[in-house]
């Protein structure tokens, strides 16, 4: 999938949203903004589980890291947007060999052909050697990461949630990842925090924000992208 967004030529019209008995204003707000992002059409027109899809293929387009026989790890990989793309762009559903494994707290269903997943918590201990396992212990080309807290709307509350999300993929990353592997991890506005940061310039060769086009301009996210892994000793 290129990541060439058409909103099919559809004509622009607005749906509203009215609250119920049994639905508040923030959900019925959430309801209308659903039912008219061109995103969430698009997807739905393109076959892809969610408008995040998009996301990818437009860090993808920037950054050429999905190619053919790259192995992938997909961590926060419900409801499967990230997955179908990376299964399209490395054609492992063409025999290219790519291993591709996701894991969530939630179920992926129907299940994503081409690819490996596990129904659980990335944060429980046991979770990296399960994904190791799916990737028959064969080194990772890419790690990646559209993991997020639930927000409280305490803006640094949840910042600090976000960071500490990333960090233990990025630890994760260390681990599994070849020379030359990507990282890249979803975080909120105001960025990488620089301890953090300044972990990932000492492990890869380049590291740079990116926000795609395809996140809502109103949305706090943002990514982190290192590529170029030199290896893992502190």
């Amino acid at each position: 999938m290129a990541n060439k967004f058409i909103d099919g030529g559809s004509r622009n019209v607005h749906t509203r949203v009215k609250t119920a008995k049994d639905r508040s204003k923030s959900s019925a707000k959430w309801l209308e903004r659903q039912l008219n992002d061109p995103y969430v059409k698009q997807a739905k027109r393109d076959g892809y589980r969610s408008r995040a899809a998009y996301k990818l293929a437009e860090l993808d387009d920037k950054l050429a890291i999905l190619k053919p026989g790259v192995n992938v790890v997909d961590l926060g990989a419900a409801p499967g947007g990230w997955l179908q793309v990376a299964v399209e762009r490395t054609k492992a559903a063409e025999g290219s060999k790519s291993i591709i494994v996701g894991i969530d707290l939630l179920a992926i269903t129907p299940d994503i052909p081409h690819t490996r997943f596990i129904q659980g918590d990335f944060t429980a201990d046991d979770a990296p050697d399960k994904l190791r396992e799916l990737m028959e212990n064969k080194p990772v080309d890419i790690v990646m990461s559209d993991m997020a807290p639930n927000t409280s709307g305490h803006t640094p509350t949840d910042h600090l949630r976000i960071m500490a999300l990333c960090e233990m993929g990025f630890d994760f990353a260390l681990e599994v990842l070849k020379p030359n592997g990507v990282f890249l991890a979803k975080t909120f506005q105001g960025g990488t925090e620089n301890i953090l940061l300044n972990r990932m310039k000492k492990h890869f060769k380049t590291v740079k924000h990116i926000k795609p086009k395809a996140s809502r301009a109103d949305s706090a996210e943002m990514y982190v992208v290192a590529t170029g892994f030199k290896g893992n000793a502190e």
